[in-house]
């Protein structure tokens, strides 16, 4: 049906409106990514780590942005649907030459729900399903850069690689470094290396990718049909002159770096969708989601995980359970068994111990999304107003959210909707791991527990409940914590002694014989509650005695006062050259 040129005109007003508004978005995206290579040349750590806080709230202010000016200009939320279908086909025209479509695709769903208050994604007027291809979008300059080492050499290639990067810090001794890549990847392949491919290349994405202390260097060496990924980490050594710290070539390794406990990354991206690509090239196991998530486009790996988990849904028929493990006394957790993740809500009463409510939980979690995870806590997706199927739910589980959390539940046809809730990814509880763990994965899980902590208060956050049904470990064997409901920043706890008593009765007594503020924090109580285990105090006595006693505690938090930042390596220690290379270089 042909519409009012005066309505054609509203539709297209409307989507000019909404592309306008993502535009400024990904411009200042863009700038704060593209600073992070001059916060890195200047050793400016904390701007580095405030970049990536302040980035996040781009998305979400941006949108509020737009509906702001759809409402006082348009009217929006009095338009009728036919006005809305019309603005979304003239939207999609203004995409055909877009370099991001699908990162405009989502920025329209999030104003259109937000306009409307339509929680649902199944509906006519968003973007279910990707409207633009991505597949052949070209970037200027390109995504990556190819290099030829059979006309140049090794070494040189190297070097031009390096160079490309134009980092304004000089190296050290870049020379040595290059020839520790070549030891390592010669050593890595067996020592011997493979016959060259007359197409023989080394492809490199055209910005490093920054976070913490280190850029890194992402790329694939193409010999004939074998592609071999690789990362080289770039750091600052204690000359104050640049170094290559290692070059990660195990493809698990490598993506170890985009794991969803660590902080995202700020990458300079013209199409991001082409960096998405070259990465699962590397990494096929990592979805699109993941990869989204971790370039800081956290909204599209929201939107692009969503259509993942209805695709899943419709290709299985197990049912929703309630999640094995100690039942928590604030989030409500369920999973489904063919599906890697668990959902969380927010119960509507806590137990009588928690003194918090709803807010202040969602707090917790905003908080560690802004904060950098060090490796050591696990990244939510947060979603309103989900629909379910409701009968893939088992009774015991729709029991269970109708008796804890009714005021989340609401029912459509067929359909369980939750109003909020958070999705990560599923682990193995501690507790449970260290009940069926043999001796040796006893004690590498209760060192790991400890190392977790250590770092956590590197970074400035304090567990609160350090219970083990609180941590979870990975396929890797790292461990991660993963309830945030009780943590805190390390400078606001008051770490302290627990004063002798004035005589035994009052060790005895079921109330503290000496004053407790609210942040007060005793770490020689640990023991009580995490130390039953005797194999597990041994081990835990032996590493990491020393977070039994309040000084461990109070010289983290002058340390963090002090401004220093500590070093994270998502890669182990005896990787890096300085470490396995410290006689100097001896191949040539």
């Amino acid at each position: 049906m042909n519409m009012p040129s005066e309505r054609n005109a509203i539709a297209w007003d409307i989507a000019q409106t909404v592309v306008k508004g993502f535009n400024k978005h990904y411009r200042l995206f863009r700038e704060c990514s593209r600073a992070a290579k001059e916060h890195f040349e200047a050793a400016e750590w904390q701007a580095m780590q405030e970049s990536i806080t302040n980035r996040i709230q781009f998305y979400d202010d941006r949108v509020m942005e737009t509906v702001e000016h759809l409402q006082c200009r348009f009217f929006a939320d009095s338009q009728d649907d036919a006005i809305w279908q019309q603005a979304k086909l003239c939207f999609i025209g203004m995409l055909m030459n877009h370099k991001q479509p699908e990162l405009a695709e989502t920025f329209f769903n999030s104003v259109f729900c937000r306009v409307l208050e339509r929680g649902f994604f199944n509906n006519d007027f968003v973007f279910i399903r990707p409207a633009i291809s991505t597949e052949y979008i070209e970037s200027d300059p390109p995504i990556y850069r190819s290099y030829y080492p059979g006309q140049n050499g090794l070494r040189q290639t190297l070097n031009k690689i390096i160079e490309d990067f134009g980092w304004q810090r000089p190296f050290t001794n870049l020379n040595r470094d290059i020839l520790h890549v070549m030891r390592m990847a010669l050593e890595h392949i067996g020592g011997e290396w493979p016959a060259l491919d007359v197409n023989y290349q080394i492809q490199i994405l055209s910005s490093a990718f920054y976070r913490n202390k280190t850029a890194y260097i992402i790329g694939k060496v193409v010999n004939a049909t074998q592609t071999f990924p690789f990362a080289v980490p770039v750091r600052h050594d204690e000359q104050g002159g640049l170094c290559l710290d290692t070059i990660l070539l195990d493809p698990w390794r490598i993506g170890v770096l985009f794991s969803f406990s660590r902080a995202y990354f700020l990458v300079d991206m013209e199409v991001p969708s082409g960096y998405v690509q070259f990465l699962r090239g590397m990494l096929p196991w990592k979805s699109k989601a993941e990869l989204y998530t971790m370039l800081g486009l956290q909204k599209q790996g929201k939107n692009t995980f969503y259509r993942d988990f209805m695709q899943h849904l419709q290709h299985s028929n197990d049912q929703f359970i309630i999640a094995p493990g100690i039942r928590g006394l604030v989030m409500l957790v369920f999973t489904l068994p063919s599906y890697p993740f668990v959902f969380k809500l927010i119960k509507d009463v806590f137990g009588s111990s928690k003194n918090m409510d709803r807010q202040t939980v969602k707090s917790k979690y905003v908080l560690v999304k802004r904060h950098d995870r060090v490796g050591r806590m696990s990244d939510t997706l947060e979603y309103s107003h989900v629909a379910f199927p409701k009968s893939r739910f088992t009774k015991e589980l729709l029991d269970e959210l109708y008796a804890l959390a009714p005021s989340l539940l609401e029912e459509d046809g067929d359909s369980l909707i939750i109003k909020h809730l958070y999705i990560e990814r599923r682990m193995k509880p501690l507790n449970m791991y260290l009940e069926a763990a043999n001796p040796e994965e006893k004690d590498r899980a209760v060192r790991e527990y400890g190392d977790a902590i250590r770092e956590l208060a590197q970074a400035n956050i304090f567990p609160g409940d350090m219970l083990f049904k609180n941590f979870g470990v990975t396929r890797y064997g790292r461990v991660i914590f993963y309830d945030y409901d009780e943590i805190e920043y390390m400078t606001d706890c008051n770490f302290r002694d627990i004063p002798e008593a004035p005589s035994p009765e009052y060790e005895m007594m079921s109330e503290p014989w000496y004053p407790v503020a609210k942040n007060d924090v005793f770490p020689e109580e640990f023991a009580s509650f995490l130390l039953y285990d005797a194999d597990v105090r041994r081990v835990f006595l032996q590493y990491h005695r020393d977070l039994l006693s309040p000084k461990f505690w109070q010289e983290a938090q002058a340390h963090i006062r002090e401004g220093y930042m500590a070093n994270f390596f998502p890669y182990p220690q005896e990787l890096r050259f300085a470490r396995r290379y410290s006689t100097g270089v001896e191949v040539q």
